[in-house]
């Protein structure tokens, strides 16, 4: 898996040496992935002077803001990372559903940029990168491509996003503002389920040596990087709601698949508290469910395939959300008459109402999904749903005017948020969901196999080896490894002594 991202050794001592000669000239210093999982260990003069950064600059510094620790404002640090716990009052469950916000992160204000730092900084410190003459492509449905470019602008290498022609109007205004060269933005046909064209454009990009692509969807630093930091920001969370009430429990952790790259957390999370691990699809695209395709909306989960780091055997269930639900409640969030609605009508206390300007579409996807979990296994009040708003509404104020343009165009009033609300929280039925037999597991693995045998290379024997949750274990001895080597190469720059 030379290609993977698994390197724990030096593989290029030249480019290894051109690299802290270049960190050591522009002032770079790296978090190791034990800060990042718990910024407390963040070195003393990096923390006072992360005070006078402004988070979305591409400061050296905000390499250590790439954490769930992140205050409302994301320049200070809270000791438990940000979040919501959602009322029944707004989802019609008993269970309470834990959402994590992911706009807190430096740049991008999503998530994704944590799987880019996790990706490109071990192959820095291996010397297989070099930021002096490679470019970096970041291959992605929207938010780990702009993650992708605002690390390599501040690693003072560049890079390239390379993402569907159909995405947000939003994250191509992003993209342009941050790329060196407009060329750096790829536009590929198709929409949110059109991955495999994402991958035939990095197969011709590939050609060029000077290009090194970060695939999101194989690079198992991406599922490492949110074991151990989403892993950790979510346990610290749940512990701290624990700490009022004991009898709580954490019942399940749930994401949409995406990369898969957030599920890593559920394997923490499992280990540790013995929660299920649900993976969420698109209704339109249910290809873990039933071998199915289609398109959709829900930005930021891409599909039609599995990806090489999702640890399909370590996952319990599946399930899919409909983009009408989350096309539907990102209007309803989103306006001040749904809003209205919500806290007159419904009773959603005032400070969840202005938490939802944190839920982007694939987030009200999570948070869907984790009521049909609570329909379906019964959940009551002592039984806690994690799950992460990967994203902020903001990136999708274009996507609610096409909406409210196709299904409203008399206008969204009460009668419509009311309908809205009945149909998509309340008549969200426990349909579409599978608990998983050893034969279900197999049969969703095996569907990797078209993608990553057959299209993309990968050896029948590294892609069999994944089905074992033995490979799975084993990759984590990477991080204290990769770890070591970021702490050794902070110290050949010298950039720490400079504090």
């Amino acid at each position: 898996m030379g290609t993977l991202g698994l390197e724990r050794e030096l593989v290029d001592r030249d480019v290894y040496r051109r690299s802290v000669a270049r960190f050591r000239e522009a002032g770079i210093l790296l978090p190791t992935f034990a800060q990042l999982a718990d910024p407390a260990k963040l070195p003393d003069p990096v923390r006072t002077r992360l005070g006078s950064v402004d988070p979305d600059a591409p400061h050296p510094l905000n390499l250590f803001r790439v954490h769930w620790f992140n205050a409302g404002d994301r320049r200070g640090q809270v000791p438990v990372p940000d979040h919501i716990v959602l009322p029944e009052e707004l989802t019609g469950v008993p269970a309470p559903i834990l959402v994590l916000l992911g706009d807190r992160f430096p740049m991008i204000r999503a998530h994704k940029v944590l799987a880019a730092y996790g990706c490109l900084a071990p192959r820095i410190v291996t010397g297989q990168f070099d930021p002096g003459s490679h470019r970096a492509i970041w291959p992605s449905t929207g938010n780990y491509c702009r993650g992708g470019v605002a690390i390599s602008r501040i690693m003072g290498c560049r890079g390239a996003a390379v993402l569907p022609e159909g995405m947000s109007r939003e994250r191509f205004d992003w993209l342009e503002r941050w790329v060196s060269d407009p060329a750096d933005v790829v536009r590929t046909p198709g929409t949110e389920s059109n991955v495999k064209e994402i991958y035939d454009r990095c197969k011709e990009l590939a050609r060029d040596p000077r290009n090194v692509i970060f695939n999101q969807f194989s690079e198992f630093a991406n599922h490492l990087v949110h074991y151990l930091c989403t892993g950790e920001a979510v346990d610290a969370t749940f512990e701290s709601l624990r700490s009022d009430r004991p009898e709580l429990r954490l019942r399940a952790f749930v994401a949409a698949t995406g990369s898969a790259g957030t599920l890593g957390a559920g394997d923490f999370l499992k280990e540790r508290h013995g929660s299920l691990t649900v993976a969420v699809e698109a209704e339109e695209c249910p290809t873990m469910l039933y071998n199915g395709y289609g398109e959709h909306n829900i930005q930021g989960i891409g599909d039609k395939h599995i990806p090489l780091i999702h640890n399909v055997t370590n996952t319990d269930v599946v399930t899919a959300v409909s983009d009408r639900a989350t096309d539907q409640l990102g209007v309803l969030f989103g306006s001040e008459t749904g809003r209205e609605y919500l806290g007159r009508r419904r009773g959603v206390p005032s400070g969840t109402l202005a938490a939802l300007d944190s839920l982007g579409l694939s987030s009200i996807c999570n948070v869907v999904a984790s009521i049909k979990v609570a329909k379906h296994f019964r959940m009551g009040p002592g039984d806690v749903i994690a799950t992460v708003a990967t994203d902020g509404a903001d990136l999708y104020a274009s996507e609610r005017e096409k909406v409210l343009a196709r299904d409203h165009p008399g206008g969204f009033g009460e009668l419509a948020a009311a309908e809205v609300f009945a149909e998509h929280v309340l008549g969200a039925a426990p349909d579409h969901l599978l608990e998983l037999t050893s034969v279900d597991r197999d049969r969703v693995f095996n569907l990797g196999y078209f993608t990553w045998v057959e299209q993309q290379g990968v050896s029948l024997e590294d892609f069999e080896r994944r089905r074992s949750q033995q490979f799975w274990r084993g990759l984590r001895d990477l991080i204290p490894v990769w770890d070591g080597m970021i702490e050794k190469f902070n110290a050949a720059t010298g950039v720490r002594q400079q504090g």
